[in-house]
């Protein structure tokens, strides 16, 4: 095993991992800032308003995009496991 390839590999994981949470992370942070507007123009000050709605919305895109992520990481280990040999070896 080589430090290439750890560093490959790590970066590889790092790109995954930003490519799986960025719909969760995007949508949430639409809607917090959606909130937040409405928040300010009405000088509503309420906590579980902000907190729901982002709830909501994460529950919305796991629901939507959750199976495209799940194949994605099981796809991403698989890959990995079965590199295991050769790099062992």
């Amino acid at each position: 095993m080589t430090s290439q390839f750890v560093l490959t590999m790590g970066r590889d994981a790092l790109t995954l991992l930003l490519m799986i949470s960025m719909p969760v992370l995007g949508v949430v942070m639409a809607v917090g800032l959606l909130v937040s507007i409405f928040q300010a123009v009405t000088q509503i000050h309420e906590a579980t308003l902000a907190f729901v709605p982002k709830l909501i919305a994460a529950v919305v895109v796991f629901a939507i995009a959750g199976p495209w992520m799940l194949t994605t990481l099981v796809d991403f280990l698989r890959r990995t496991i079965e590199a295991i040999p050769s790099v062992v070896g």
